[in-house]
């Protein structure tokens, strides 16, 4: 929830702490399971073999295999306590709750102070309504910063549950000191005042978190919400209106926008207690996630699914923590089970098509994303994914007539907020051939790509300055464009490879060594910069490290016309040249196939168009 800056990083640390026990396991599936398949994994025949094989898959982020050869070496040495808690942890990140629950109980019985074991108890308590027990189990969840945050919250909730509005409030009000903390704080006090019933304390807590933190989106929905219910649209529509500013077509933005505009009511965040428990969860799931804690996000977010499994961002945000994880079948599994309802629900429809193409199922993936935007034909996100898929494909010409088409529908929306959309149709266009039309939308790219984001402004950068170089085209200003790239991004190795490469197609053979050198060691296992440097090895005279470096590009594996071209090298060695001079009007003749540079960090939801769709940072939640 609140992931606007390292503060979050101390909110999971405690939880991280307690994890980290040499199991790096991934979530599975979005909804808890009464038990794990038995039969799933066929188990070793010794507790060393079953030991063996879940640290194995617990290290492969594997928590379905890790939780079963955990379970078979448990049975085989009961007493272990470290083994069962090792089991404990993967069956709760896979989302097996029961079985979960049954090992902590079993855990809290040899240390009544084991913090997770005591925090999914309690939370299993809320679930049941048993408020006291639940309050009981989460003062043994340990200590600690993020541990007191999380048992204070829940608490606070356990309190409300039970009715005593008085004593949730007070609980709330105990969290003081830290400037995160008081947003935390204003916030659930907000919302457990609403659900008491005490309209007047939610008002002035959810008021004061919004006017301390503008840029959540879940403190923004919560603020608006509870503003239009309270017959203050014009309020509620103002909130909304400022965070689109921030963050353009948020989807539960623009649909709560449309319901307050058709005079449509808006339904609470949190109605009970259980949810605003959730909720606690959620948030903390969600830091974790940011900050790339992935098991501890993926324990709270599981939790938070167990109290509220219609919570379409825990679920969204448990899809792309498996994302990150490299999980894209897992992703889509969560993905799946957002409500139809949501306003998510077309956003992760999206997202199951892009990690069909990252998965390899291209065919799958061009049908999935073609029946959306059929069925959203004016949705400028669905049409840009399947743009995007097409160009992972290599369909170019597809691709180009598709963003062409998205272009068409931004209509008078500001035209900043889709730089992308020209810089993925430049690209398609470059690999089509059609290079007058690539070199416009470059441009038009680089004119409309954000200051405030320089990273973006770098790739954009380097692929026209790339390209030209690449085509002899305009070297002095390519040149320049690649260094300021480079300065931007030092620790970029495509980038770093281009300024070698310009420094080569110059015949600076010393300063394409050096920085191919540095490119290699930012991205030792591309085959194009390690080709690169064995051509400039070659031309500085350094011929035994080119063949050294031509033949370990060989063995990356690379594609098959650059494997053509290493294989002529490593024969014959490079042609001999005349060294060329710095000018435009006399470049260098193309000595190696174009490299194709990576390319930048984009908006929330959208591919790199180097990559397979689905591999950038897809996060819509808040």
């Amino acid at each position: 929830m609140f992931n606007n800056d390292k503060r979050a990083r101390r909110t999971v640390s405690v939880l991280a702490l307690c994890l980290a026990a040499g199991l790096a396991p991934a979530a599975q599936a979005a909804q808890p399971r009464e038990s794990l398949p038995v039969t799933e994994y066929e188990p070793a025949e010794s507790l060393e073999g079953n030991f063996l094989s879940a640290y194995i898959a617990g290290a492969s982020r594997d928590t379905a295999a890790a939780a079963n050869f955990y379970r078979e070496a448990v049975k085989a040495d009961p007493r272990n306590a470290e083994l069962l808690e090792r089991a404990f942890v993967s069956l709760l990140a896979d989302g097996a709750l029961p079985d979960a629950f049954r090992a902590a109980e079993r855990l809290v019985t040899r240390d009544t102070t084991n913090g997770l074991a005591n925090l999914a108890l309690g939370v299993r308590q809320i679930k049941a309504g048993q408020w006291g027990p639940a309050r009981q189990n989460f003062s043994r969840s340990g200590r600690g910063a993020a541990a007191d945050l999380t048992a204070t919250l829940l608490t606070a909730w356990s309190f409300a549950g039970a009715g005593d509005g008085k004593r949730a409030l007070e609980t709330v009000g105990k969290l003081k000191g830290e400037r995160y903390y008081n947003t935390f704080r204003d916030y659930h006090a907000g919302l457990i005042a609403s659900v008491v019933g005490d309209q007047a304390e939610a008002e002035r807590r959810l008021k004061a978190a919004y006017d301390a933190d503008r840029n959540t989106l879940r403190v923004v929905d919560a603020y608006a919400r509870f503003e239009a219910n309270a017959g203050r649209t014009d309020l509620a529509i103002q909130a909304y209106t400022d965070f689109d500013t921030l963050m353009p077509r948020h989807p539960i933005v623009r649909d709560a926008l449309d319901k307050l505009k058709a005079g449509k009511p808006l339904a609470r965040i949190v109605a009970t207690a259980q949810e605003g428990a959730a909720e606690v969860l959620y948030g903390l799931g969600s830091a974790g996630s940011t900050q790339g804690d992935e098991l501890p996000a993926v324990i709270y977010l599981r939790l938070a699914l167990y109290l509220a499994p219609e919570h379409a961002l825990a679920r969204l945000t448990l899809a792309d923590t498996l994302d990150r994880m490299k999980q894209p079948e897992r992703a889509n599994e969560a993905y799946s089970q957002i409500p139809a309802a949501s306003p998510l629900k077309l956003n992760a429809d999206v997202q199951v098509g892009l990690n069909l193409e990252q998965m390899g199922k291209g065919d799958e993936a061009l049908a999935h994303l073609d029946a959306a935007m059929k069925a959203h034909p004016d949705d400028i996100d669905v049409v840009t994914a399947l743009g995007n898929v097409q160009r992972s494909r290599k369909k170019y010409d597809e691709a180009t007539a598709t963003y062409t088409r998205a272009i068409g529908l931004i209509g008078d929306r500001p035209v900043q907020n889709f730089w992308t959309l020209f810089y993925f149709r430049g690209t398609a266009y470059e690999r089509a051939k059609q290079w007058p039309k690539a070199e416009a939308d470059l441009k038009k790219a680089l004119e409309l790509v954000p200051a405030t984001q320089p990273a973006a402004r770098a790739q954009v950068l380097n692929y026209l300055g790339y390209s030209w170089v690449d085509q002899k085209l305009n070297i002095d200003d390519a040149f320049k464009l690649l260094k300021q790239a480079a300065d931007a991004s030092p620790r970029d190795g495509m980038i770093v490879d281009s300024l070698g490469w310009a420094y080569y197609r110059l015949g600076r053979w010393d300063d394409a060594v050096r920085e191919l050198e540095k490119a290699v060691e930012l991205k030792p296992g591309d085959p194009t910069i390690n080709d690169h440097l064995g051509d400039a090895y070659w031309r500085a005279g350094r011929r035994l490290e080119g063949k050294f470096q031509w033949q370990h590009a060989k063995d990356l594996n690379p594609e098959p016309d650059d494997l053509e071209s290493i294989n002529a090298k490593l024969k014959d060695g490079l042609p001999e040249i005349e060294k060329p001079t710095a000018t435009a009007e006399n470049p260098p003749a193309p000595v190696a196939a174009p490299h194709n540079p990576e390319n930048p960090e984009l908006p929330k939801g959208a591919p790199q168009p180097s990559e397979p769709p689905g591999a950038a940072d897809k996060k819509t939640g808040g």
